[in-house]
């Protein structure tokens, strides 16, 4: 039998590599043969995360605790990632976060994931505290200031917060650095009505999130991903595989949360949120989208069990999987579900840019750094759902924004209708929930319904040029 040290060398290799899988299998064998091995426990809990087997990692994690792992405040809080991110267990995740901050104070990523969460769960002074006492550790941390000032907006600027930021700002040479600072200051700036200045912060800021990442926005590459996307996907999927979620897609801040946040007011409905799950599925098919038209029905059935097995718990009520992206994969989603219903959100084009261009995204979303690219994105979108309402027309319905915030009850009855479902008394009170909401809208479906969002282009019409004339009474 191998000797315990080289079993030890062959899972480290393997991990280094990125074969997980292989390494997820050396780790687990070392581990029967040798269990006191804290940081062994740490490596297979980190492999079993990024192989999506959480529960598997959660097992592992606190057996690096139970030995005694040294620097146990990073193992508590990977714990508390998959509770909050992946489990929807928020309030394990916030134990796991407490446990983080007993064995180190001062633990910075504990700070900024507890403020996270607690602004997930609807707790602005609670979120505050958390990123003030972030930030009172580690000043020079720009992150901690720039999750500082996103829950201080308010309508009377503050001055001196403000200029922290450009300071700041001004003091970094980091890319990533600015770009948190500057999207801050650009928020603080807009809620204060100062729209000529936050617009400026705002551009400044996407320029350093390029910057910081390289990333670039390839028209040409977009529009050939959707040809293809509508290549494979050229008749309608049928079946029945039973009661699947309510699959709610659109333009990111497109209004897709709050119309989620309603019907998870509803007594057979559970909001499922920003799910991966698609996403997770569509990384793992080598040559999609092709690949789906030619796979078999246990390849099929595969990829169904595992978005399943993926889903939150929510017994005999309609779960909605509310990720906007989703509308480039309405395919796949009707191959596994072909009973699948599908809610399009969409909002006045305008307004949709504006909140795209202040908030910092994920730099795959490159399309979000520019208003042009946007607008073009924008494009792709709409002539995606077009094919997808021409294959599915009975199955998908447009919920428009603008119309929702200003007839709420019939366009929520016009959805119920959709969906089969009767209105309710309470639905409109979504804000009161005390549900987590992992989405960059959280504060705006924490309020009852306005439409003060609408027409927020308008305060910006000088600045996005052209543009208007192209989109205005969209």
């Amino acid at each position: 039998m191998s000797d315990w040290r080289d079993m030890l060398r062959e899972a480290s290799r393997l991990r280094t590599l990125g074969q997980v899988e292989e390494a997820i299998e050396a780790y687990s064998e070392l581990l029967a043969t040798k269990p006191d091995l804290a940081d062994s426990w740490y490596n297979l809990g980190w492999l079993q995360r990024k192989a999506r087997r959480f529960e598997e990692a959660l097992a592992s994690y606190q057996r690096a605790l139970d030995l005694n792992v040294s620097g146990p405040e990073e193992v508590h809080l990977n714990r508390a990632v998959i509770l909050s991110d992946h489990l929807h267990r928020p309030d394990d995740a916030e134990r796991e976060l407490n446990a983080a901050l007993v064995a180190n104070p001062a633990y910075v990523p504990a700070l900024l994931n507890l403020g996270n969460l607690r602004e997930d769960l609807g707790d602005k002074t609670g979120a505050r505290e958390a990123y003030g006492r972030a930030f009172k550790a580690e000043p020079r941390n720009g992150l901690a200031l720039a999750r500082l000032a996103n829950v201080s907006q308010a309508p009377e600027l503050d001055a001196t917060l403000a200029q922290r930021l450009r300071i700041a700002i001004a003091g970094s040479q980091d890319p990533a650095e600015q770009a948190d600072l500057g999207f801050a200051l650009a928020g603080l700036l807009d809620a204060a009505g100062q729209y000529p200045e936050a617009f400026g912060a705002a551009k400044a800021a996407n320029e350093a999130s390029r910057a910081s990442t390289g990333a670039a926005y390839d028209k040409a590459a977009v529009e050939g991903y959707v040809d293809r996307i509508i290549a494979a996907f050229d008749s309608p999927a049928t079946g029945d595989t039973g009661e699947p979620p309510l699959f709610i897609v659109g333009m990111f801040r497109s209004g897709s949360t709050l119309v989620e946040q309603i019907l998870g007011a509803h007594s057979d409905l559970i909001a499922g949120g920003e799910l991966d799950l698609i996403p997770a599925i569509v990384s793992s098919i080598e040559g999609y989208p092709d690949a789906v038209a030619n796979a078999d029905e246990t390849i099929i059935r595969k990829w169904r069990d595992a978005y399943l097995a993926g889903l939150p718990a929510h017994g005999d009520s309609l779960l909605t999987d509310k990720r906007p992206d989703n509308f480039l994969h309405v395919g796949l989603i009707k191959t596994l579900f072909p009973g699948a219903k599908i809610v399009n959100t969409r909002r006045n084009p305008l307004d949709n840019f504006v909140s795209l261009y202040f908030l910092h995204l994920d730099p795959g979303m490159a399309y979000a750094l520019d208003v042009e690219d946007a607008a073009h994105w924008h494009a792709q979108y709409e002539r995606l759902m077009a094919h997808w309402k021409a294959l599915y027309p009975g199955d998908t319905l447009d919920v428009d924004y603008d119309a929702l915030v200003r007839e709420p009850r019939s366009e929520m009855q016009r959805l119920l209708g959709f969906l089969g479902l009767n209105w309710e008394d309470g639905l409109l009170d979504f804000h009161k929930a005390k549900s987590a909401i992992k989405t960059a809208s959280v504060w705006q479906v924490r309020q009852p319904l306005h439409w003060r969002s609408s027409g927020r282009w308008k305060n910006y019409r000088d600045q996005l040029g052209p543009i208007v004339q192209r989109f205005d009474g969209a």
